[in-house]
């Protein structure tokens, strides 16, 4: 063999080791799937990329930790049913876990909490460990943290400015129980219908206005179709990361506690971008030709008392209902 081709060998051979060596280093790291549904940007999304970064970095690279944001890996049910099998390790999702378990819907309810800090104090205390409390046996996952998508506040062609103003509006509201009942008890025509069609369904006439978080007000210009946004903050959205027990029990105990940390921190990250966020929105809706307008005490107190109204429905469904509901009044500010 002549030298030339004596160095070709070698050459290979460094390679195709050089490829084991990577292969191997590969297969020596633990994959884990996080599925959301919300597209890059949005609150949920970066909390599950916070999370991803938090956690490779803690453990060196230990875990491969990979997002698959906008339903990548399918709608809700169905990456929360891969998660609840194994299939996938994590998901990000909000009160849709309410089907398996009543009390997760109720980290919705509506005007329960006076604004975000309000809501900060209570996931971060009391309300959010008796919210979960019996969940991982129930539904074979274990919820890691709470962080906001934002308020719901209303966007209407007219301008609102008491609870009479909303009566007998065609509002679109989400298919949730929990939403068509406060639009009922607000006198409103609740419209369920998916969120795409909402711009289509105010272009043409068939809904006056509907609810949504800033960031969606936001994102889809609502306020350039619907010039009067209300801020009336009558439900805030929670979302959640959620982990497969099997595989959360598997953890060696060091990196259960960098997963349990890693939840901790992206949530807190969370909960500061969108308060940022919220005081943000007010001035882009304004200068893109919105009206923004808040509540008077009047119509905040008739935004509670039909909040309340909706309450009933965790009664007989929710065993500790009533005190998730008075453990909130603790964290109000005094």
């Amino acid at each position: 063999m002549t030298r030339k081709m004596l160095l070709l060998a070698a050459a290979v051979a460094v390679g195709i080791s050089g490829v084991v060596t990577m292969s191997a280093q590969a297969a020596d790291k633990i994959m884990v799937k996080i599925a959301g549904m919300k597209p890059e940007g949005e609150p949920e999304t970066v909390g599950m990329k916070l999370f991803a970064k938090y956690v490779m970095e803690a453990t060196k690279g230990k875990y491969d930790v990979r997002v698959y944001p906008n339903s990548t890996l399918g709608k809700e049910d169905a990456y929360i049913a891969q998660t609840r099998k194994g299939i996938i390790q994590m998901c990000a999702t909000g009160t849709q876990t309410g089907s398996l378990f009543p009390a997760m819907a109720m980290l919705e309810t509506p005007m329960l909490y006076d604004d975000l800090d309000h809501a900060h104090r209570a996931m971060n205390g009391e309300t959010f460990k008796l919210i979960n409390k019996g969940f991982p046996e129930k539904s074979g996952l274990t919820m890691l943290n709470a962080f906001p998508l934002g308020f719901r506040h209303f966007y209407t062609k007219k301008e609102v400015k008491s609870v009479d103003d909303l009566k007998g509006l065609r509002m679109r509201v989400p298919n949730i129980p929990l939403y068509i009942e406060f639009a009922k008890q607000l006198g409103q025509s609740g419209q369920a219908m998916p969120f795409a069609e909402v711009p289509a369904a105010l272009d043409q006439g068939v809904i006056d206005g509907g609810d949504s978080p800033f960031s969606d007000i936001v994102a889809l210009k609502m306020y350039e179709i619907t010039k009067n946004i209300t801020l009336s903050g009558h439900i805030l959205v929670i979302h959640s990361l959620y982990i497969n027990n099997d595989f959360y029990k598997s953890l060696p105990a060091e990196d259960k506690k960098i997963f349990d940390d890693a939840a901790k921190r992206s949530a807190e990250d969370v909960w500061k971008i969108v308060a940022e966020s919220e005081k943000k929105a007010t001035d882009i809706i304004t200068k893109g030709g919105g009206k923004v307008s808040s509540p008077t005490p009047e119509f905040r107190a008739a935004l509670v008392k039909a909040g309340q109204g909706t309450w009933k429905l965790f009664y007989d469904t929710v065993p500790n209902a009533k005190e998730i509901l008075a453990s909130v009044d603790q964290y109000r500010k005094k």
